[in-house]
C-alpha cells in the first residue's frame, strides 16, 4: 500500500522549503521522496492536512474595450537563468481570498486595475507541479484597465508588462519560454471569439 510514514523538514526559508518524505511504495519498498512546499511546518504541509487552500493566485486578465488583448508578464526566473512569459501571479497573504489577492498582485506587478469576473465557476485551487511540490494556485479571471507600470514592483523583481493581442500570443507560443498554465490559456484565447471569458458562465 502506498503511503507516507514520516516527514522531515530540511530547510527553513521564508517562501519555500524542502521536505523529505519517508515513502512506502505499492510494492512495499521504501525510499525518501523529496518535495517542496510553501508551508512552514510539517504539520501544515498538504501531505499532512490534505487540504487544498491556495498558496498562490494566477490572473488571466483581459485588456481593452474589444477584449482582444491579454495581460502577460515577461519575468526573469532564476531556475532557468532566463526570461519566461507568464500571467501575473503571486502568493495569497493571510486573511486574503483569491480574488482579493488577484486584485492586489495585478496592481503590484503591472500597475493595472483588475476587476474579477462575477460567477467564476473555476476560481478554485489547482495543483501546479505536483510531482515536486504541494503548491496549488487559484486562477482568477477578469478585466484590466489603466496604464502599465513597473513602479509598484519589488526591487528583486525583473518584470516587463506585455499587452498581447492574438498575433503576439501566437508568436510567443511558437518562439518564447512560456509557463505551462499560461500556454494552455493562450491557446484557449487564440481559439475564442468575442469575450474570451464567456466560457466561465455555467452551461457554456
Amino acid at each position: 500500500m502506498t503511503r507516507i510514514n514520516d516527514i522531515q523538514k530540511l530547510t527553513d526559508n521564508r517562501f519555500l522549503n524542502l521536505y523529505r518524505l519517508d515513502a512506502q511504495f505499492r510494492d512495499g519498498s521504501r525510499n525518501p521522496y523529496y518535495a517542496a512546499s510553501r508551508r512552514r511546518t510539517v504539520d501544515t504541509i498538504k501531505a499532512r492536512t490534505h487540504d487544498n487552500n491556495p498558496d498562490g493566485v494566477v490572473m488571466f486578465g483581459v485588456y481593452g474595450p474589444q477584449k482582444d488583448r491579454v495581460v502577460l508578464i515577461r519575468q526573469f526566473r532564476y531556475p532557468i537563468d532566463g526570461y519566461v512569459y507568464e500571467f501575473p501571479a503571486g502568493l495569497v497573504e493571510p486573511g486574503e481570498n483569491a480574488r482579493e489577492a488577484g486584485i492586489r498582485e495585478m496592481f503590484e506587478e503591472t500597475g493595472l486595475t483588475f476587476t474579477p469576473r462575477e460567477g467564476n465557476a473555476f476560481c478554485r485551487p489547482f495543483f501546479t507541479s505536483v510531482g515536486m511540490t504541494d503548491e496549488s494556485c487559484a486562477m482568477v479571471y477578469g478585466y484590466c484597465q489603466g496604464v502599465p507600470t513597473s513602479a509598484n514592483q519589488e526591487g528583486t523583481e525583473d518584470i516587463q508588462v506585455v499587452l498581447a493581442d492574438r498575433a503576439e500570443c501566437r508568436r510567443i507560443l511558437k518562439e518564447e519560454n512560456v509557463a505551462i498554465m499560461c500556454a494552455y490559456h493562450l491557446m484557449h484565447f487564440l481559439a475564442s471569439a468575442g469575450d474570451p471569458l464567456d466560457f466561465l458562465e455555467e452551461g457554456k
